[in-house]
């Protein structure tokens, strides 16, 4: 059987990865195990060997043979322990110990040095695979050396690992600190069984290139060792470029031009980046105060210093201005997302959103990230569960998802997870809003059925999509549970007369 993608290389791009032959959407394109898993930079104190939140203190659980942290279950199932098994022992053997930290909500960069320890391990039992995949990727240094961490890495992880854990004879500073580039620059958030927050190096995933609207999509399956398989979103002809994303696609162009500086070391110069407009969706645009429909967009995207003009008037603004406004809605939204679900907060974030209809434009990132969030209200705190919502916040669910349909469609398109899960959002105001309806005699038998029949190919679409995740993940779970309502919602179809 041919092979999906070939890996093609050039100055501008390095190595990058092309389709081999005409693809469907959701094709597998590659399957791979991690070359390394572990905690994420800057974690508080968790267990090495599930990634759970522990107490980092005196008191917290530690892993009865090296002393750092592991929780009371996975101590107890020592037997079955995986990830950390090959660190303890060389902590042990090295008495290298682990420092108790006061705050356990706090950054401990003790835990900073695990992935690399742990890449560094694995470049010595599979120095092929680190030939083939590893030694030939990204990792920055000269652009590191410049940044803010490269000198605390060097302290914090270089020098602990050659100094206190013994490893000066068997690793050179200059691969541990390549190992660190190669894990900044291109590893991938995973999440646990448990649903815990790490990060996994996946070569032939790191291997396609970025852009701000992804044509592949991929699941991890911690199951399975954290298996990665990667699919096209779309249908893709022979020779186009496959592209991932190492950003979060619903942030305006500078928050990602800025994590991808800071993070990646590259200006992304996809077209989405290059268009002010953001591919016509003015996702980053300002409503003009100055005149009636004008909208104010960036001279220069890829410039936080670049001047923002009116579409329509001669008004102008300095970038930096720009950038302090979005920060302080920002900062808003922020707080709001501490508050505990509820009512007050369903308010709250409404009130915000009617608070920015005059600055921002509809489609504005900062007013989808609100959405975002009311979708997850409706329907879920005390007072506005599903069944107590009114047709007209029933309509105000469905408006919201929509209107985030609508944006993916341009950012993400095709079988994507944010679409699949906006899709279970959207079908239940639709279905309730045809039952309301046609017990209010609004709607006779055949529209009933259309609203319904639309509801349904929803949840086929979403449990279609999110079979393709881990079985036990709550997107697994969630995918039986659209499929089975899809099921129920048909048979209902049928006995309508």
């Amino acid at each position: 059987m041919s092979e999906p993608y070939k890996v093609l290389d050039n100055p501008e791009l390095g190595r990058y990865a092309v389709s081999a032959k005409d693809l469907k959407a959701g094709d597998v394109i590659l399957e791979e195990i991690p070359f390394a898993i572990g905690p994420k930079v800057n974690s508080s104190p968790l267990c090495l060997e599930c990634c759970c939140p522990v107490d980092g203190s005196a008191n917290g659980p530690k892993c009865s043979d090296c002393g750092w942290p592991m929780c009371e279950e996975c101590n107890e199932d020592k037997d079955n322990v995986v990830y950390h098994k090959k660190e303890c022992a060389l902590f042990v053997k090295g008495k290298a110990k682990f420092q108790n930290v006061e705050d356990s909500t706090a950054s401990c960069m003790q835990l900073d040095c695990i992935t690399p320890l742990r890449m560094l391990l694995a470049k010595e039992d599979h120095p092929e695979r680190w030939d083939a995949e590893l030694s030939v990727m990204e990792y920055h240094n000269d652009a590191r050396k410049d940044g803010t961490t490269w000198h605390q890495d060097q302290q914090n992880i270089v020098g602990y690992l050659r100094g206190p854990c013994g490893l000066k004879d068997r690793f050179s500073e200059e691969v541990i600190q390549q190992v660190i580039g190669i894990l900044d620059i291109n590893a991938f958030e995973v999440r646990t069984s448990k649903g815990y927050s790490a990060r996994g190096l996946y070569p032939k995933l790191g291997v396609m290139a970025h852009s701000c609207v992804p044509n592949v999509v991929h699941s991890i399956h911690p199951s399975d060792g954290y298996r990665l398989i990667g699919r096209v979103a779309i249908d893709i002809p022979e020779g186009e470029k496959l592209y991932t994303v190492y950003t979060y696609t619903l942030n305006g162009t500078s928050t990602r031009q800025a994590a991808l500086k800071s993070s990646k070391y590259f200006t992304c110069r996809c077209p989405r980046c290059l268009d002010p407009t953001e591919l016509g969706t003015h996702f980053s645009s300002l409503k003009c105060q100055k005149c009636d429909n004008g909208l104010i967009v960036s001279s220069n995207p890829l410039d936080d210093e670049a001047e923002w003009r009116c579409s329509n008037c001669e008004f102008k603004t300095r970038g930096a201005a720009v950038q302090k406004a979005i920060q302080v809605m920002q900062a808003e939204i922020d707080q709001l997302s501490c508050l505990e679900n509820g009512p007050e907060k369903l308010t709250a974030f409404e009130k915000l959103y009617k608070k920015y209809r005059s600055i921002l434009h509809p489609l504005h990132f900062i007013k989808t990230s609100i959405r975002h969030s009311l979708i997850e209200l409706y329907g879920r705190v005390p007072g506005y569960e599903m069944p107590e919502l009114p047709d007209i916040l029933l309509e105000r669910k469905v408006e919201l998802c929509r209107d985030i349909l609508w944006v993916l469609n341009i950012f993400e398109p095709g079988k994507t997870r944010s679409r699949a899960m906006i899709l279970y959002e959207l079908h239940a105001p639709i279905v309730m809003l045809a039952q309301s309806q046609y017990r209010q005699g609004v709607l006779d038998g055949n529209p009933l059925k259309e609203k319904l029949s639309e509801a349904a190919l929803m949840l086929q679409e979403c449990s279609s999509i999110l079979e393709w995740e881990d079985p036990y993940s709550p997107e697994g779970i969630l995918a039986n549970v659209a499929k089975q309502s899809m099921e129920q919602l048909r048979e209902s179809i049928k006995m309508i007369s």
